[in-house]
């Protein structure tokens, strides 16, 4: 991108006008385009699959850069691009981007340049690894076998099981970068002696849970004694991270309801004209440390949709679900008015989205660590939102857990900022809105 504003702005500005200084746009043109790609997903492999998806995520991502753009020469003139240069800009920057990304998947779908990963055991854990590896398209994987350590059933394919006595001299014949432990009963059949010598030769090695962490950015939710709990730097922020993290939402906020004024007033009038009830809807939800706080949402269904007072999933094409409140929750507009919870101090930006009472009480008669998610601040949006599509039952309640789970032990401010980016996609792109 760099090159093609320099290349076209260079010539259009420079060479025919004989004038200096194109660097600060160069730099103005990158620092606005690169965040509006992220946001589209093109520096993601999964959001790439496809020549017709990728074509159309170039050009709606460069589109956002610019209209930002726009805003940006409106608000502050002397920063203006020439529009001469800014038009090749983009077009030869869409070209690069598309040429860019097809070679670059090509290149990292190719077998010898995947993590060579030999796992140890052959059980059920083992087989969530031979499972992932033929549904996460593409992995970022490849599995040379799996290798019996521990007397168990085998639940994996019986042609990639590899037998051996001597589980180093494996490891070295099948080139293994990593070593993943997925035994059954890892503190009984654990080759201790074995995994050292694997460490001195240079070997990574990882727990299932570890290597699904990193692979599906989400954590297991069926062990008693969460080890990432009681070690996890990310579940207890200092002062200083606590008050960023607190500037940062009020700033974003503010920053939002500006930006969202006009919306909010339109959305407000289309509400009320529509059935006459109530703009807004307030309902009990569980934050943080399991304290109850009343979230606010503009109404989407009708105002007798709960009349018996039983909570409920909402499900396909709700027929609770009103014209215009369809309209806003496919584009979440419905979750906007949360910036005032987010302004009193009761949700952050970002964080694992509140649910009521009743619901987290079903939950956690499912699942016993449900309540680590109060952990933290609840929030507009989170990292289960923009990795997973909505959910309406227990089963998708255990897998956003897991997304939740991961925000909870790694939360930053830098993973803030990436899920704020990825929210834009999801909005673009909305999955499973109901």
């Amino acid at each position: 991108m760099v090159v093609c504003l320099s290349m076209s702005y260079a010539t259009l500005h420079i060479v025919l006008t004989n004038q200096e200084g194109h660097l600060h746009q160069t730099a103005l043109f990158t620092i606005i385009t690169i965040p509006c790609l992220f946001m589209m997903g093109l520096y993601e492999r999964k959001y790439l699959l496809t020549l017709k998806v990728l074509c159309l995520r170039i050009l709606i991502g460069l589109g956002l850069s610019f209209l930002c753009l726009m805003t940006i020469f409106y608000v502050a003139p002397g920063s203006r691009i020439w529009m001469s240069a800014l038009f090749p800009a983009l077009a030869l920057s869409s070209l690069g981007l598309l040429g860019n990304r097809v070679v670059l998947t090509r290149i990292s779908s190719i077998s010898s340049l995947k993590n060579r990963v030999l796992v140890l055991g052959t059980g059920p854990q083992a087989q969530r690894i031979e499972r992932a590896e033929r549904e996460l398209r593409p992995a970022n994987f490849i599995v040379l076998g799996f290798a019996p350590v521990e007397p168990c059933s085998t639940c994996v394919a019986e042609e990639r099981v590899v037998r051996a006595n001597d589980l180093l001299a494996l490891s070295e014949k099948l080139r293994a970068d990593e070593i993943v432990v997925a035994l059954e009963h890892s503190e009984l059949s654990m080759p201790r002696e074995t995994l050292l010598q694997f460490r001195l030769r240079g070997i990574r090695i990882l727990d299932t849970a570890t290597f699904f962490e990193r692979e599906f950015g989400q954590l297991e939710i069926d062990r008693p004694y969460p080890n990432w709990l009681l070690f996890s730097n990310g579940t207890t922020m200092g002062r200083f991270e606590t008050a960023a993290k607190r500037t940062f939402d009020i700033a974003v906020s503010m920053a939002f309801l500006l930006f969202a004024l006009p919306l909010l007033c339109f959305t407000a009038v289309a509400v009320k004209l529509e059935d006459g009830g109530p703009i807004f809807y307030r309902q009990e939800r569980v934050g943080l440390n399991g304290r109850k706080f009343s979230v606010i949402k503009f109404r989407s269904m009708r105002v007798d949709a709960e009349k018996d007072g039983v909570a409920r999933w909402a499900s396909v094409n709700d027929p609770r679900v009103t014209f215009i409140g369809g309209i806003i929750r496919k584009i979440r507009i419905d979750e906007i008015p949360q910036i005032f919870n987010v302004l009193r101090g009761e949700m952050s930006f970002v964080g694992p989205r509140p649910e009521r009472p009743s619901i987290v009480n079903d939950l956690i008669k499912d699942m016993s660590c449900y309540p680590y998610r109060h952990i933290v601040k609840p929030g507009i949006t989170g990292w289960a939102q923009v990795n997973y599509p909505y959910g309406a039952s227990i089963a998708d309640a255990r897998e956003k857990l897991k997304f939740d789970l991961y925000y909870v032990k790694n939360c930053s401010l830098m993973l803030d900022l990436i899920i704020l980016l990825q929210t834009v996609r999801v909005v673009i792109w909305p999955q499973g809105v109901r």
